[in-house]
């Protein structure tokens, strides 16, 4: 993109006032951003408000600073194999199921080993012999993300044990089977997402996508810096925010919209009753697609928001098979003992069975078990060091899946 290509778009985006729909209005009627800045004020005033029309008159302060920046940006060296693309609609790179939304972003900045399925990047390969460019469309189709074989995964960000399991292993699973995984970097179980499906990629490029709140040049949460490097070199990072923008709470909410668009249905694994999740799950049904929901135990807060889904009719899921079974058309079946993964418990120890399915207290243990104090917290250390259950705040332990 040239740069005076590139100022006109960022303008357009920083224009105080000027949201996607407008601008989406101003982009019908008079082609690309130059022509839209070469209106008259009365011209622009036909399509949006005067106070927007005389918005879009002036130059957006920073404008300079942040064409610089970006510029920049795009043009730095990354690792062999990872791109860095600034998409505008109607661009190539551009996702088509995003232009399915009421507010599509106008720009969007990507950042990856991958690229989104129905647009190959020919512009990159125009002046090499045809032979080459056949070699080089064959490696980028084995790079492409389809958001029809996607799903998103979503969840709290202050998840148990047991849902952190369950994420990681159905995440990987339906990776395994050919899905690619979307999720939004943050901790818990988006968290667990990203990771499970790096686990099921192998050498697979596309296994994950995340979509962040933030520009592409930081990483939020700090803790996930390195998630993210890895996402990079095997899927996708994905973000409508111009480059230097913090992490603003506002912008995660509305992120979600994106998380939705790019799937073909989202997985709820656990979340509060006023889990963000939730917002997701709501998106994913207005947009016409499937809501899934991981029931949990009925005494944990963040299991609440998964049984209100399956209450309004999302498809509860035991197992990555469930998922798959009820996307139509995509036709994956999954070895058995890795699709009923999520619900296969391990050892049948005694204390196991006392420890049931929800949190429990030690004397609540003892009462069940009628072990001593001393036997107890040492069984419970084995079980723990095994892998078999978890320490929760509050003196609290919980059985997980093996």
């Amino acid at each position: 993109m040239q740069a005076d290509e590139l100022t006109a778009w960022l303008r357009l985006a920083l224009t105080e006032g000027v949201g996607n729909s407008s601008a989406r209005k101003l982009l019908a009627a008079f082609g690309l951003p130059q022509s839209i800045f070469e209106q008259s004020t009365l011209a622009l005033e036909q399509m949006v408000s005067p106070a927007q029309a005389q918005a879009l008159r002036s130059v957006p302060p920073g404008l300079d600073k942040q064409v610089e920046v970006t510029l920049a940006w795009l043009q730095q060296e990354a690792p062999t194999g990872i791109r860095r693309q600034l998409a505008t609609l109607g661009d190539a790179s551009y996702p088509q199921a995003l232009l399915n939304l009421d507010d599509p972003p106008l720009m969007l900045y990507l950042l990856g080993a991958a690229v989104f399925k129905q647009n190959v990047p020919i512009a990159l390969i125009d002046n090499a012999p045809v032979a080459t460019n056949n070699i080089v469309i064959e490696q980028l189709a084995k790079r492409q993300i389809d958001p029809a074989r996607s799903l998103a995964m979503v969840g709290s960000r202050n998840p148990t044990p047991q849902g952190v399991a369950n994420a990681r292993q159905l995440a990987q699973a339906l990776v395994e089977a050919g899905m690619t995984v979307v999720s939004g970097l943050a901790l818990g179980i988006d968290g667990a997402a990203h990771e499970g499906a790096l686990a099921g990629a192998g050498d697979l490029v596309g296994a994950t996508v995340a979509v962040v709140g933030t520009g592409l040049d930081r990483v939020y949460p700090k803790a996930h810096r390195d998630l993210a490097h890895r996402i990079a070199t095997a899927g996708l990072l994905v973000s409508e925010y111009p480059l230097g923008t913090p992490p603003l709470t506002a912008n995660f909410p509305k992120r979600n919209r994106l998380i939705a668009g790019l799937a073909q249905g989202t997985l709820v694994v656990e979340a509060a009753l006023k889990s963000g999740s939730l917002i997701t799950a709501r998106l994913t049904n207005e947009q016409g697609k499937d809501v899934f929901a991981v029931p949990g135990s009925i005494h944990a807060a963040q299991s609440r928001g998964c049984h209100a889904l399956i209450k309004q009719g999302a498809k509860l899921v035991e197992s990555a098979q469930d998922v798959l079974d009820e996307l139509k058309g995509f036709g994956a079946t999954l070895p058995a003992d890795v699709a009923s993964a999520a619900v296969a418990f391990g050892s049948n120890n005694v204390l196991l069975s006392a420890l049931g399915f929800d949190p429990v207290g030690l004397e609540a243990l003892q009462a069940r078990t009628g072990l001593d104090t001393a036997s107890l917290q040492a069984q419970l250390l084995e079980l723990e060091l095994d892998g078999e259950l978890a320490r929760l705040p509050g003196g609290l332990f919980q059985r997980q899946v093996s």
